[in-house]
């Protein structure tokens, strides 16, 4: 008995990158990581910010599917980054280690301290987030870690939100996953941030209520808001994912935005 904490190493897009995450306890990534991570669609060589990375599922995962992007990962748990960096030097993940890094940071700390704490002003052209999205009587579970990385927090996403806004670039995309009653807190945080806003509602099957929200938005756009087309998650009468979808979970695919919108260097 070492007295260590019990993790699991999982694969992700079919191998393609590893994940050291606590076992029995703690957030364990899933299918919104791999979501959230097909929402960087951009193929030119770009710096991507994860806030509230986790274990780093997210940003991993934009790592391995884009060659040219380097990654960094903020997390403000000691616990979480520590997951995170030991992901990063798996054998596994030596194709895409030198892309990766991480930064034990609180995302909503403001001005100077935020620069000082590395989240530099207009550093990167993408920033991903899967903040906690669950209202913090939702779900009560003794379990610290847990419930750290899922209860929000009274003006979470104006925080996360304005922190994003801060360290992209001028037409850089801010993209996040998210519960549908989000929406109207979300679009105001972004308010005069960011512009051409999208958002697909993610549902389980086709006649059932969505889940969850994708949504991103361009720095300095004013274009107005569109709702996609929904996104379905599992075959009718089935678990099986959607073809779509199964390409996002595997890194096969990109979400592209409607526009011709993607960060500008």
């Amino acid at each position: 008995m070492t007295g260590e904490p019990a993790q699991t190493i999982d694969a992700f897009h079919r191998g393609a990158f590893h994940l050291v995450q606590p076992k029995g306890r703690g957030h364990r990534a899933g299918m919104d990581a791999m979501l959230l991570a097909a929402l960087v669609a951009d193929d030119r060589p770009i710096r991507v910010a994860d806030l509230g990375a986790g274990a780093g599922a997210a940003g991993l995962a934009v790592a391995s599917r884009l060659a040219d992007a380097e990654v960094v990962l903020f997390e403000r748990s000691a616990e979480m980054a520590d997951y995170a960096r030991r992901s990063i030097l798996l054998p596994e993940n030596a194709h895409l280690a030198a892309r990766v890094g991480v930064v034990e940071a609180d995302v909503t700390l403001t001005a100077k301290a935020r620069n000082d704490a590395g989240l530099i002003d207009e550093s990167f052209h993408h920033v991903i987030m899967n903040p906690p999205f669950n209202d913090a009587g939702d779900r009560r579970t003794p379990d610290a870690l847990k419930a750290e990385a899922h209860a929000m927090t009274d003006g979470l996403f104006e925080s996360w939100i304005r922190t994003a806004g801060a360290i992209m670039i001028p037409g850089g995309q801010l993209s996040l996953i998210a519960r549908p009653e989000s929406i109207a807190e979300i679009v105001t945080a972004c308010g005069r941030r960011f512009g051409g806003i999208e958002i697909t509602a993610i549902h389980p099957r086709a006649g059932e209520n969505a889940v969850r929200i994708l949504v991103t938005g361009i720095k300095g756009s004013r274009a107005r808001l569109s709702l996609r087309a929904p996104l379905i998650m599992h075959e009718e009468g089935s678990h099986k994912f959607s073809p779509l979808v199964d390409d996002f979970n595997n890194g096969r695919a990109a979400y592209a935005r409607l526009r011709s919108t993607a960060a500008s260097r």
